[in-house]
C-alpha cells in the first residue's frame, strides 16, 4: 500500500512538472545541473594547489590571482598581471562552470581542464615556474606528499597528478539556481517582464545562436566580426594559432554568459568595461543591428538574471613549507 502510494505521488508530481520541463526543453538555454560528485580527498587537494602561490617562480602568483573564485572566476581587469609585473596579452575567461567548455583557452589550444592546469604553471609570462621545480617544491613539502599519497596511492608526486587534483577541484565550480534557472524550471514569478522581454530580444536578434546551452556559450568557436570587422589593437589572432587555417582567424571560443555581470571587462581584450557596452559592439559587428538604448537596457536586465549560486566553501590551510630557503628570491628572473 505504501509503495503504491509512492508511486502515485511520483506520476502525480511528474505530470504537474510536465508542462513546465517541455517548455523548458524547447529553450536555447537548459539549467545548469549540480556538479558531479566527485572523490573529496582529491577535491580538497585539488583546491590547495588552486590557492598555493608556491607553484610560481616569485611565490605570490596562484591559480585563483587571475581566476579569483569571490570576482567570477576572473580578476576583472583588461589583461592579466603575471611574473615580473608583466601584462598579459589576453583577458582571463572565468573558471566558473569551464568544464562545460568544448576546450580551454580562448583559442582552444587546451582539449580539458586538466591539460589548461598545467600551461599557467611553466608559462614565462604567467607564473614563470617549470613543471619540474613545481613538482620539487611539492615534493620538499611533507603535508603535499601525504596528500597526494593519500589520493594517488604513490609516493612519487607528477604534474598529471597536480594537474588532474586542480582540473577536478574545477570541475565542482559551477554555479546553478541563477533566477533564469528557476523560471526555466518552471517559477513564473522568478523574472520580471523586462527581464522577459530581454530574453525574447536576446532569442529574437540571434544571440542564442551562439550563446546557448546550459554554460549559454562556451560549445563552439565563431568569428569575431562577422557583419563588419573587429578594430582592436591586440595582437591574438585566435584559433588560426592552434588549427594553422586562415579560416580560422578571429574566431574565439564563444565565452560563456553566466555571471557576465560579474565577469567584466569582456570580449578576449578586455576592451569592453560595462555590458551595455559589450551588448551594443556585439549586435553591431556580429548580428548587424542596433539596439536602441531601451532595447540594450532589456538584455541587460535578462543577463543580470544569468548570476547562480557562488562557489562556497572554507578557504584550504595551504600545507606549511619545510624549507622556505629553497624558495626562488621573490620576482627572480
Amino acid at each position: 500500500m505504501k509503495n503504491t502510494l509512492l508511486i502515485a505521488v511520483s506520476i502525480a508530481a511528474l505530470f504537474a512538472a510536465g508542462p513546465a520541463l517541455s517548455a523548458a526543453a524547447k529553450e536555447p538555454i537548459q539549467p545548469i545541473p549540480a556538479a558531479k560528485g566527485q572523490d573529496p580527498a582529491t577535491v580538497e587537494l585539488g583546491k590547495k594547489l588552486f590557492f598555493d602561490p608556491r607553484l610560481s617562480r616569485s611565490g605570490f602568483i596562484s591559480c585563483n590571482s587571475c581566476h579569483n573564485l569571490s570576482m567570477g572566476g576572473t580578476d576583472n581587469l583588461k589583461t592579466s598581471i603575471g611574473h615580473n609585473w608583466q601584462q598579459g596579452p589576453i583577458n582571463s575567461p572565468t573558471v566558473l562552470n569551464s568544464s562545460m567548455n568544448v576546450a580551454q583557452f580562448w583559442d582552444g589550444r587546451a582539449k580539458d581542464l586538466e591539460t589548461q592546469a598545467g600551461g599557467p604553471i611553466a608559462n614565462p609570462g604567467e607564473m614563470a615556474f617549470t613543471h619540474d621545480l613545481a613538482i620539487e617544491m611539492l615534493q620538499s613539502i611533507p603535508g603535499y606528499v601525504a596528500e597526494f599519497k593519500q589520493v594517488f596511492k604513490s609516493d612519487k608526486i607528477d604534474i598529471h597528478e597536480v594537474t588532474h587534483a586542480i582540473a577536478v577541484f574545477e570541475e565542482t565550480l559551477v554555479t546553478p539556481n541563477s533566477r533564469f534557472d528557476k523560471w526555466l524550471k518552471g517559477d513564473n514569478k522568478a523574472l520580471s517582464s523586462n527581464e522577459l522581454k530581454g530574453y525574447k530580444l536576446f532569442k529574437d536578434s540571434g544571440c542564442a545562436a551562439c550563446h546557448n546551452g546550459p554554460a549559454v556559450g562556451g560549445n563552439s568557436f565563431q568569428k569575431m566580426g562577422v557583419v563588419e570587422p573587429y578594430k582592436s589593437t591586440n595582437p591574438a589572432e585566435g584559433r588560426i594559432a592552434v588549427t594553422g587555417k586562415d579560416a580560422d582567424r578571429f574566431n574565439f571560443k564563444v565565452p560563456t554568459l553566466r555571471n557576465v555581470k560579474m565577469t567584466y571587462p569582456y570580449f578576449h581584450d578586455g576592451a569592453a568595461d560595462t555590458l551595455p557596452e559589450a551588448v551594443d559592439t556585439m549586435a553591431r559587428i556580429q548580428l548587424g543591428k542596433t539596439f536602441t538604448a531601451a532595447e540594450n537596457a532589456q538584455v541587460v536586465a535578462f543577463l543580470d538574471t544569468l548570476t547562480g549560486d557562488q562557489p562556497n566553501f572554507k578557504l584550504p590551510i595551504l600545507p606549511p613549507s619545510s624549507d622556505l630557503t629553497k624558495r626562488p628570491a621573490p620576482f627572480a628572473k
